[in-house]
């Protein structure tokens, strides 16, 4: 019964959307709630923890695709892989916090394909090989 009440608008009691992203090997749990444009990362703000500009760009992608800089405040944790995974982790636990704060949001963010996760990962290194596909090389004689 609890679970039909909370289905229509998968908010917390302080009003917070919460969704989990992941790429590659990073996992970010990101919290969403109207405010003022602030975005925390690991309890430092994006510039500081994100200093090229290319990746701070990647997390503000879902916002610029609803037009609302400005109007959500989130709070992220995100651990595991390097920086790009991570803002990749971010960008898509934002998607989906803000498919689940306001249903609406939903077809721009599918469309340009923030809600799916990308499912490319390292590929092993295989026995025999230099590196994943990589061989040593060729010696004639």
């Amino acid at each position: 019964m609890d679970n039909q009440e909370e289905k229509p608008n998968q908010l917390d009691t302080k009003e917070r959307a919460y969704a989990t992203g992941k790429r590659k090997n990073s996992i970010a749990r990101v919290w969403l709630k109207r405010g003022n444009g602030n975005i925390k990362i690991n309890g430092k703000s994006l510039d500081k923890y994100f200093s090229r500009p290319v990746l701070q760009m990647i997390v503000n992608q879902p916002l610029n695709v609803v037009q609302s800089e400005d109007g959500y405040e989130i709070m992220a944790t995100v651990r595991g892989g390097g920086l790009s995974g991570q803002a990749g982790a971010i960008r898509h636990g934002i998607s989906k916090a803000l498919s689940l704060y306001d249903i609406s949001n939903r077809p721009a963010l599918k469309k340009v394909g923030f809600l799916t996760r990308d499912p490319r990962v390292v590929e092993r290194k295989k026995s025999g090989l230099a590196k994943a596909r990589r061989s040593y090389q060729f010696s004639k004689r």
